[in-house]
């Protein structure tokens, strides 16, 4: 088969049918990046092309309440900064890490409600001049185009509310969550019918939302058919009726949500956390024919080349058969991996996906 265009790549995949080979794709951390460019990538070159992978473009919105966003006090190691989703947090500056969150705007419904008045689908909260800038080289090159959801448990309890928070209104006032996640939701989708309505089209949408841990759920089964699952099923048939494949990432063990989510249509899931409990072996003969699986390589091994190549070797020749399937790791690409490194294991990713 000639060499196909990413898109062409992932729409093979999408329909569960053979490629070329199969799309390989991945998240380094910044300081994965620079790391490489140290170890002799040049400067000004994408990793993507540097290493001869998929691109994937992305449209994004902010869809946030727009509170002011401040330093509230740097040093040398970190600063504690305000967000325009109302929280407080600590970022590192020398090491990759999740921002430590430190206190939230919302912390109950009327503080929600004023957060809710703020999140209206106005025109400024899409970046017209890059989407007229960019677009039409994405389509010339032939990239998969995907658009960024954010609604839901993740975002929710991680950026506007706390965890500790969202998970007691789960027991004791979920319908204040319901309606969070429902107008995030609603804002989201309106600002996408926007995009839509300007020509410019794309080919899934992709939302994160974590929902599991190591070996864990942070819900009951029960709790999510009753609350989230609704929304999920918003969102995929919003993407469906308009010809948009529907791209799920969620963190951690989501072993008893994966038939609910089969069941509402999703076509893809990420990042089949192999260190929380998801195999993606199993979950390949089990909904491989209806489930595209994106990831699942354990990114505990990518800085041991003989045990991530034993791993690749065990595990692509199995959940690439028939199509569906993207190469990842079940993460990110940790500062561990050196340029040569991912050079050998994407060499690799290339060779045990190949359909030829």
């Amino acid at each position: 088969m000639a060499r196909l265009t990413s898109r062409e790549r992932f729409q093979r995949v999408f329909e569960h049918r053979d490629a070329d080979r199969v799309p390989i794709i991945d998240s380094p951390w910044a300081g994965t990046i620079a790391r490489w460019h140290r170890e002799g990538m040049p400067a000004g070159v994408h990793f993507t092309e540097y290493f001869d992978i998929d691109c994937v473009a992305g449209i994004g919105t902010d869809t946030s309440p727009r509170y002011a966003v401040r330093t509230v006090e740097e040093t040398d190691e970190w600063a504690i900064r305000t967000t325009r989703w109302g929280g407080t947090q600590k970022e590192w500056k020398r090491q990759d890490s999740t921002p430590e969150f430190i206190s939230f705007t919302i912390t109950d419904p009327d503080s929600w409600r004023e957060a809710r008045r703020r999140m209206a689908p106005d025109d400024d909260r899409v970046d017209w001049a890059k989407l007229a800038r960019d677009y039409p080289r994405w389509r010339e090159r032939g990239q998969w185009i995907q658009a960024g959801l954010w609604f839901g448990f993740d975002v929710t309890h991680s950026w506007m509310v706390g965890t500790e928070r969202v998970l007691m209104a789960l027991v004791e006032n979920p319908e204040w969550l319901v309606d969070m996640w429902n107008h995030e939701l609603d804002v989201q989708l309106a600002l996408l019918d926007k995009v839509l309505d300007r020509g410019y089209t794309f080919d899934s949408v992709f939302w994160w939302d974590d929902m599991g841990y190591k070996h864990s759920q942070f819900f009951s089964l029960a709790m999510y058919r009753e609350l989230l699952k609704p929304v999920h099923g918003r969102a995929i048939e919003w993407a469906h009726a308009r010809g948009i494949k529907a791209h799920l990432h969620s963190c951690g063990d989501v072993n008893p949500f994966v038939p609910e989510l089969v069941g509402l249509g999703l076509d893809a899931l990420n990042p089949l956390e192999v260190k929380a409990g998801m195999d993606p072996v199993a979950l390949k003969r089990e909904f491989g024919d209806r489930l595209v699986l994106h990831g699942g390589i354990n990114a505990v091994l990518w800085d041991d080349f003989d045990r991530i190549a034993a791993e690749i070797r065990r595990v692509v020749p199995v959940v690439k058969e028939h199509g569906g399937y993207i190469f990842s790791s079940d993460h990110s690409v940790p500062n561990t991996v050196s340029l040569d490194t991912f050079r050998r294991i994407t060499d690799l990713a290339k060779e045990a996906g190949s359909y030829e």
